[in-house]
């Protein structure tokens, strides 16, 4: 059952990583002034997207704790392991960045350029590089 457990994981995982990987990229085209006549639909799409990827995040979690229920609570005693819930807790500080740009976009509130948001893209993806390391490797 614990492969099960893990499999659901990593898929749910994928999802959420879709979204942060997807929705910051959305904000670089809605902060473009070119892209001004799309202003309303990049806002439809960035709603839909981050309520996918919320409940991506959610089942990601929830599929965590449970290998982690039925692993007796052993990954604890890792070094990798206390490293990565500390990305974890970034990727959730990550998220939740996102949700308050968004709110920003649909306030028609935006400060930052697309430049900005090139630069915002990216962290994800390094944070994935790193957790994926870790959780195959476990270097220490």
């Amino acid at each position: 059952m614990y492969l099960w457990i893990k499999a659901i994981h990593i898929i749910f995982m994928v999802t959420w990583f879709a979204g942060l990987l997807y929705l910051p990229r959305q904000y670089v085209y809605h902060a473009m002034p070119e892209n001004r006549p799309s202003y309303e639909l990049f806002k439809v799409m960035e709603r839909r997207l981050f309520a996918i990827m919320t409940i991506g995040a959610i089942l990601t979690a929830i599929f965590g704790i449970t290998m982690l229920i039925m692993g007796g609570g052993i990954l604890f005693h890792s070094g990798w392991f206390h490293f990565k819930l500390l990305l974890i807790i970034a990727l959730v500080a990550y998220h939740y960045a996102c949700y308050k740009l968004m709110l920003t976009f649909r306030q028609d509130a935006n400060t930052h350029d697309h430049k900005w948001y090139r630069w915002f893209n990216e962290a994800p993806s390094v944070l994935l590089i790193v957790i994926v390391i870790l959780a195959v490797v476990k270097p220490f």
